[in-house]
């Protein structure tokens, strides 16, 4: 992590625990908005921004699906780091269809944020909104960014679509809680326990909500409402990673996916809209979660699962590391 914007140590993936070895995330500290509402006066301009995301990650992958649907393609640029976290974190690499960044000219996802702030302390994050004409950070919050995307790129943003619906604010923000608390986020705290009290709570949590969503799905087409909101994509973004890499990795290996019929065939409906398929490359999230060396300490990476929800995406485009789907 950073320490008054000098790399202090190796990255780990435990950023903090309370007593009873519970995992504790931390909070964001780059949080404005675009538009009227901006402390630091960004407005919204078409080629302006850069986001900066991993495809492994579940949060960053949030707000590359709020930028697909809100068709702003063409107005934000994005640049990914390689999914593999070294001993300084995230970097560009340009490998296995990552990118090098040619903005900034970082090596280091830590160097953006010390360029926002030389004394930064913290971990180096993804996903980032980087503003090029201040050469700051405008957001580091996954769910703020998706907000951003949703309302403050006015006529830039030519998906039609909204993902907080009027009239549906108060739901959104209920079940938003739940499936961080219990499901994004419980995912993690099971992987990253430090005991097997915490452990336990966490695996309860994450399977209480996947028999929630269950319930909810089999006489619903989306999680709140009768369309598609945040929440939805709050969801994929776990569910996509699920049997991939928390099923086994994270220890999340109660029952798979296939035990959840609706919340399956809901995964399936998602990743047939182009916007959360183009979030989805899974030899980026095999290769950067089993490349957490606390967890992984060998490196190997598993051949499997052979999953056939996921075939799709191979055959249209093959793999994320080049080849060609056979």
């Amino acid at each position: 992590m950073l320490v008054n914007g000098k790399w202090a140590e190796k990255w780990h993936p435990v950023q903090q625990s309370d007593a009873d070895g519970r995992f504790i995330r931390q909070h964001s500290g780059f949080r404005d908005r675009i538009g009227p509402d901006s402390a630091k006066s960004f407005s919204a301009e078409a080629g302006r921004y850069q986001l900066y995301v991993a495809y492994i990650c579940p949060w960053a992958s949030r707000t590359l699906i709020a930028l697909h649907l809100k068709g702003l393609e063409n107005a934000i640029d994005v640049c990914a780091v390689d999914p593999r976290l070294g001993d300084q974190g995230w970097a560009f690499t340009g490998r296995d269809g990552s990118d090098f960044d040619r903005v900034n000219g970082a090596t280091y996802m830590h160097e953006i944020y010390t360029l926002a702030d030389p004394t930064h302390t913290g971990r180096a994050t993804v996903p980032v909104l980087w503003d090029r004409k201040t050469r700051s950070i405008v957001n580091n919050e996954s769910s703020d960014i998706v907000r951003i995307f949703d309302k403050d790129f006015g006529a830039l943003a030519t998906g039609n679509i909204d993902l907080r619906p009027a009239g549906l604010d108060a739901e959104i923000d209920a079940v938003n809680e739940r499936l961080y608390t219990q499901f994004n986020n419980g995912v993690y705290r099971a992987g990253f326990a430090g005991t097997q009290r915490a452990y336990d709570e966490a695996v309860a949590d994450v399977f209480a909500t996947l028999g929630w969503m269950e319930s909810r799905l089999a006489r619903a087409d989306w999680l709140v409402g009768d369309r598609l909101t945040e929440t939805d994509i709050r969801a994929f973004v776990t569910l996509v990673r699920f049997d991939l890499a928390y099923y086994g990795l994270f220890k999340c290996n109660l029952r798979p996916l296939s035990a959840y019929p609706a919340v399956r065939a809901y995964l399936v409906r998602l990743l047939a809209i182009p916007a959360f398929a183009a979030s989805v490359r899974p030899e980026h999230i095999k290769a950067g979660y089993y490349s957490i060396a606390a967890l992984n300490p060998s490196g190997i990476v598993p051949v499997g699962p052979e999953l056939d929800y996921l075939e799709p995406l191979r055959t249209a485009r093959g793999d994320c590391l080049g080849r060609t789907a056979a």
